[in-house]
C-alpha cells in the first residue's frame, strides 16, 4: 500500500506539477498520482477539493500535507538530503535560484506557457522585452552554476539531479517548445535536463493524456 498520494495537474501543461512530481521521485517516496486535468470547467472544483490552496502540486505523506512546489521541494529533502548540494556555499546558491525561479519570470511564464506538445516553434510575433530579459537572466543563472558548482557533472551543482533543477525543468521544456536561444553551457545543460530519465517519462506521459484534455488556453499561443 502507497504511503500516500501527489495530487498534479495535466502533464502537458503543469510546470508546478513537474517540478513537485520530480522532487518527489528524486526522493523515492512511495505514492499514488491523482493528475486533475487543467482548464476544463469542473478543475476549481476537483482541486479545492483536494487541495488547501486550491492549486497543484498536493502532497500527502505519512499523514504530512504538503502544498505548494518549493515546500514539496523541501520536504523532500528532509527525507532525502542530497537534493540539495552538501557544500553550504552551493546549497545557498541552490536554494537562492530556486527561489528566485518560484517566485519570478512572470514575462516568461505570460508569453510562454508550458506546452509538451510544441516543439522547437519561436513565437510567431517574437518574444516580449520582459520575456527577453527573464531568458537572459536564466541563461546568466544556469552559466554562473554550471561554472562555480558543475564540477564534471551535467547539472547545475555537479552529476546529480537535484531540487534546484527540478525548479527549472519546466523551464526548459519553455525554451525547447519556444525555440529558444541559449549560450553554450546553458544549451548544454538544457539538453542534460531533457535528457533525463525522469523527464522523459514526464513527456511520455503527457503524450499519452487524452486528446480531451487539450485546452485552446495552452494550444492557441503564437
Amino acid at each position: 500500500m502507497a504511503d500516500g498520494r501527489l495530487v498534479i495537474g495535466t502533464r502537458r501543461y503543469s510546470s508546478w506539477s513537474l517540478r513537485g512530481w520530480l522532487c518527489v521521485r528524486l526522493a523515492g517516496l512511495d505514492v499514488v498520482e491523482e493528475v486533475i486535468p487543467l482548464a476544463q470547467p469542473d478543475t476549481a472544483t476537483r482541486i479545492a477539493a483536494l487541495s488547501p490552496s486550491g492549486k497543484v502540486p498536493f502532497l500527502e505523506h505519512w499523514n504530512v500535507r504538503v502544498w505548494d512546489s518549493l515546500a514539496i521541494a523541501e520536504y523532500c529533502a528532509e527525507i532525502e538530503p542530497s537534493l540539495w548540494p552538501s557544500d553550504p556555499v552551493a546549497r545557498g546558491f541552490a536554494r537562492s535560484v530556486s527561489a528566485e525561479m518560484h517566485a519570478g519570470f512572470q514575462g516568461l511564464r505570460a508569453s510562454m506557457p508550458m506546452n509538451l506538445g510544441r516543439h522547437d516553434r519561436p513565437l510567431a510575433n517574437g518574444v516580449s522585452d520582459a520575456a527577453a530579459a527573464d531568458i537572459a537572466r536564466i541563461d546568466a543563472l544556469w552559466t554562473e552554476a554550471r561554472d562555480s558548482f558543475g564540477d564534471h557533472g551535467a547539472y547545475l551543482f555537479g552529476t546529480q539531479f537535484g531540487n534546484a533543477d527540478a525548479m527549472f525543468a519546466p523551464v526548459v521544456t519553455r525554451f525547447l517548445s519556444y525555440g529558444v536561444a541559449l549560450s553554450p553551457v546553458a544549451r548544454r545543460y538544457a539538453e542534460a535536463v531533457r535528457r533525463h530519465p525522469l523527464v522523459a517519462e514526464w513527456y511520455n506521459e503527457a503524450a499519452a493524456e487524452l486528446e480531451t484534455w487539450l485546452s485552446d488556453r495552452y494550444e492557441s499561443v503564437d
